[in-house]
């Protein structure tokens, strides 16, 4: 095997893609895109979110005025200066997820329920409470609206009903509702990882969500660029030139400088995708640091993480790769191709199924086991680094597993490539692959 066939066909492949409009329109449009759709729905959402109106009836007394003003309260401590603070009141009202109406209680109750019904279908109103007293002491409050879908808006009239009901109860008992959400304050861990070296205060949660980021990153990649790898492989079948590169190359180096290019390319589009993205959202960071306390504990994902985290991507990336170039050299078309590339996307999303019981035990048999297979290997020893760093033969042997695999694939993808890539218009048959693979 020689190597500068390889670079030459890698740098074929890799400047063919790199060098066309196409790849740049999409490398620069698509995070923009991403960027629109994650942001944009919720922009809309606060431009054009109207307030609710909510009509509340207080039968039992002494609660509406309290829940009203605890609906439409402030979530943070007004700054010092009346003036400021009048101003924040006033905005804060405008823009409360809540218009509140106190409707006295008058007439006959069935009655008055059924104006409030007629206000609700006219779009007066569009809901109305009922705090009445036996209600209250069964712990339940009527809500009327012509839609009941918006769980959300339950939720917080649920959080704020109970606490006012609660403050008035304790009240009444002669207790200080300031005391006992003092007295019963939650109380959070300090959670510390014990190394080899000591112990250390880090955030437990970074390398938790580095290692979903892995595997959501992996999954992105693969379905992008295993599609390309797999149709780049396909281009001479389709293309009847195979011959005439065959004179001068072995199989093997062009499927490696296949492998490469291609790769190479969408390792470009990743790390420019990734910078975009990282400088978009740079403003957005530093303003949110500068709000917080100085005080707050920003979690710490430590230098070895970051290397592993590189590491794991690249051998799984490269494994994926493989697969999707052995499909392709073992098929005639991209139809025939698509039926068995959609069994490598149940080993690529299997580690999902596995990460809450090796989340429970990092430790575990099962753990290790799974750790050491290399289609599940990326994610699931990233996840275990993350949660509770495995000793070094583990990961060590992960690794050498998981390249080895790669080689590998490589070897029998080249001797499945050697005999395929002349075969045109029959659909090989697997008794025939394994004869490729023993023979070519």
């Amino acid at each position: 095997m020689r190597i500068d066939p390889i670079a030459t066909i890698a740098k074929r492949e890799y400047l063919s893609r790199v060098q066309t409009k196409g790849f740049w329109v999409a490398t620069l449009l698509l995070p923009l895109a991403m960027g629109a759709l994650v942001f944009l729905p919720s922009l809309i959402a606060m431009k054009s979110r109207a307030s609710q109106r909510l009509a509340i009836v207080d039968e039992a007394g002494g609660y509406g005025e309290r829940l009203a003003a605890k609906l439409v309260e402030e979530k943070e401590p007004t700054p010092p200066g009346e003036a400021l603070g009048e101003r924040r009141k006033a905005r804060n009202e405008e823009t409360a997820q809540f218009k509140v109406e106190l409707v006295p209680r008058s007439g006959e109750r069935a009655a008055q329920r059924a104006e409030l019904d007629r206000r609700v279908l006219a779009e007066e109103i569009d809901a109305w409470l009922w705090l009445s007293p036996e209600g209250l002491a069964a712990n339940e409050v009527e809500y009327h609206a012509e839609s009941v879908s918006n769980f959300m808006t339950q939720r917080r009239l649920s959080d704020v009903l109970s606490e006012v009901v609660g403050e008035a109860r304790l009240k009444a008992a002669g207790i200080d509702s300031a005391r006992v959400a003092e007295l019963t304050h939650e109380v959070d861990l300090e959670t510390t990882r014990v190394l080899a070296e000591g112990s250390r205060q880090e955030g437990g949660m970074a390398g938790f969500f580095l290692a979903y980021f892995l595997f959501f990153l992996l999954y992105m990649v693969v379905l992008l660029y295993g599609q390309q790898v797999m149709n780049g492989v396909l281009e001479e079948k389709s293309s009847r030139i195979v011959e005439v590169i065959l004179a001068t190359v072995r199989p093997i180096e062009l499927l490696l400088g296949k492998l490469l290019g291609i790769g190479l390319a969408g390792l470009t589009q990743l790390v420019v995708w990734l910078t975009t993205m990282v400088a978009l959202s740079a403003p957005a960071v530093v303003g949110a640091l500068a709000l917080m306390p100085a005080d707050t504990e920003l979690p710490q994902v430590s230098l070895a993480l970051v290397v592993h985290f590189l590491i794991l991507f690249l051998l799984g990336f490269s494994l994926f790769a493989t697969l999707y170039a052995a499909i392709g050299a073992a098929t005639n078309n991209v139809q025939e191709a698509q039926q068995f590339a959609g069994f490598l996307v149940v080993f690529l999303v299997a580690p999902v199924f596995f990460m809450i019981p090796i989340i429970n035990d990092p430790d575990s048999t099962m753990a290790v086991v799974l750790s050491m297979i290399p289609p599940l290997t990326p994610t699931l020893m990233m996840l275990r680094i993350a949660v509770k760093m495995p000793p070094l033969w583990q990961i060590l042997a992960a690794y050498a597993l998981t390249a080895g695999f790669v080689f590998f694939l490589v070897w029998v993808c080249a001797r499945i490539y050697r005999v395929g890539i002349l075969m045109y218009g029959k659909k090989p048959t697997f008794q025939e692959l394994w004869r490729w693979i023993r023979y070519a």
